[in-house]
């Protein structure tokens, strides 16, 4: 059990980082292809999009991986049957989804977003819907089977056959209007979305046989009932989630609209700070992902078990690796910003919103971090709840802020949020866990890891003046050397404040039965 609990979390990790890599690879692409109000229309297109997209998946995925579970510990022929029923309520929903988003898109991109050319890609992007919500009910299912193997193929597919796609539109589509290219974007997406489908279920053609051998499907007990049970409190809560998201994507644009007094600008602006600063921010988040990902349900076991030693030290390890990861990548976005930027997309206000929201990452990745395991502490309403409160805040002070500040209100919106949530998650976290906080492990020592390596950072950058002010190519490679001298320092200094018996307590699981009395856990899933 080890060794699968092992191998998956590397399959995860790796693919995380593989994926991540690739999506940013995307954005920088497209980012120059469109450049900024082409970005801006893609980004509006997308507030929308991501609006069905909870409509036609929120909550399927964690319902077939918890009712195939259920289903698969019993009789297969059941579980067979499950797996029908459930892929037939994925392809009603998917459906739905779609219809909505092609009927409402021309309404959509005039009233709500503003830009009639919004509605040729709103309508190409609901061709992936059915598809999107098959895919993830088959997810749930090898989720069940402890198997993240087809998945991980398939999302690689996806990915490749994706980039194919767009690279191929976008060459065809030179020159033409922004509407026109965001529209092939969105119909490649739509198209990778089917083709991860349907090999997710060459997948599961194959693994049939193993998962419920050769009997004939039965109809399970009460399964609408229990579907919907799990639909309704999940799905529910994160369609209003996206809704008030939504709402706020739209009302960006127009409010800094009325602070510049041109629409071209404002969405030029949007789509900056949206498709060009923001993917680049949360693009260390990878390193943390799959940590949050595993963490989860060994924060579940404990809490169901009370075992309070075990929960302080899971709950303690993430606040201090999330601390130590963030913090690096603040100080490096602070030192590197604006020359990564220059590089990547030859935009100095892309820098310098990377400069502003530097020291704001510590509180934008802790929040992510905490949300995940306040569901594992049985908190989801009250994780729900801030995220409601937060939503409509923001709103509010876009409303009043952006119009007399532009974006400089938008960011301070963003910082304000991230601390309201952050504080309102931890506090309710560390309450729920009957946790004190360590101040000295997670805040000290990040902090002083990271001070270490910025200093360091400041260095290289002078150091690497030359190559800095050389070409794309030469700037990138200054710019990953000056990154990995910073890792160095950090890891150097935060190694004797608690980082490294962290990262050795991570990679070893053997070690963790020693923190709990000798008593290690029975299924080995020890971090």
């Amino acid at each position: 059990m080890r060794q699968s609990y092992l191998k998956n979390a590397a399959l995860l990790t790796g693919s995380d980082v593989v994926l991540r890599l690739a999506g940013m690879g995307l954005r920088i692409y497209l980012a120059n292809a469109l450049g900024g109000e082409g970005m801006g229309l893609y980004q509006l297109v997308l507030a929308v999009y991501s609006l069905f997209v909870t409509l036609a998946t929120a909550g399927v995925s964690a319902a077939s991986t918890r009712l195939m579970a259920e289903e698969l510990a019993g009789r297969p022929a059941r579980a067979r049957g499950m797996l029908a029923r459930l892929c037939a309520a994925a392809l009603g929903l998917g459906c739905a989804a779609m219809a909505g988003q092609w009927l409402l898109a021309p309404v959509a991109a005039r009233w709500w977003l503003g830009d009639a050319r919004a509605a040729a890609a709103l309508r190409a992007a609901a061709f992936g819907m059915p598809f999107m919500a098959v895919s993830a009910v088959l997810r749930g299912f090898f989720v069940a089977r402890q198997r993240v193997g087809p998945n991980v193929a398939s999302q690689m597919v996806e990915q490749a056959f994706r980039i194919g796609v767009m690279a191929a539109a976008l060459e065809l589509t030179e020159g033409r209007d922004a509407g026109v290219r965001c529209a092939v974007v969105l119909g490649a997406t739509a198209a990778s979305e089917a083709v991860s489908a349907l090999l997710m279920a060459a997948f599961c053609r194959r693994e049939a046989p193993r998962a419920f051998g050769h009997d004939r499907a039965e109809a399970p007990l009460h399964a609408g009932q229990r579907l919907w049970e799990i639909l309704w409190p999940v799905g529910g809560g994160r369609c209003v989630a996206s809704a008030l998201h939504t709402a706020e994507n739209m009302l960006v644009p127009a409010c800094l609209t009325v602070y510049l007094g041109q629409r071209a600008a404002a969405v030029s602006q949007y789509g900056v700070l949206k498709g060009m600063a923001l993917p680049l921010v949360n693009f260390p988040f990878g390193l943390l992902g799959s940590l949050g990902v595993l963490l989860m349900p060994e924060i579940a076991r404990a809490c169901l078990r009370r075992d309070s030693r075990r929960l302080e030290i899971l709950l303690g390890r993430m606040v201090k690796l999330t601390m130590y990861v963030s913090a690096l990548a603040g100080a490096a976005f602070w030192v590197w910003g604006r020359p990564l930027a220059a590089a990547l997309y030859g935009s100095s206000e892309a820098g310098a919103y990377l400069e502003i929201l530097a020291p704001a990452m510590p509180l934008l990745y802790l929040e992510s971090m905490v949300d995940g395991a306040m569901k594992g502490l049985g908190e989801q309403k009250a994780a729900f709840r801030y995220s409601v409160w937060d939503s409509i805040l923001r709103i509010a002070g876009v409303a009043v802020l952006l119009p007399r500040l532009g974006m400089r209100g938008f960011l301070l919106v963003m910082i304000l949020s991230s601390l309201f949530t952050c504080a309102a998650n931890t506090r309710q976290m560390l309450a729920s866990a009957g946790l004190r906080p360590d101040w000295a492990g997670w805040l000290a020592g990040p902090a002083f890891a990271a001070g270490a390596a910025a200093l360091a950072g400041w260095g290289l950058r002078r150091a690497l003046a030359v190559p800095l002010a050389g070409s794309r190519w030469m700037q990138l490679a200054a710019v990953a050397a000056g990154g990995a001298g910073m890792c160095a320092v950090c890891l150097a200094a935060g190694w004797p404040l608690g980082l490294g018996a962290e990262l050795r307590e991570a990679c070893l699981p053997r070690r963790a039965a020693k923190e709990t009395g000798g008593k290690p856990e029975s299924s080995g899933h020890q971090l």
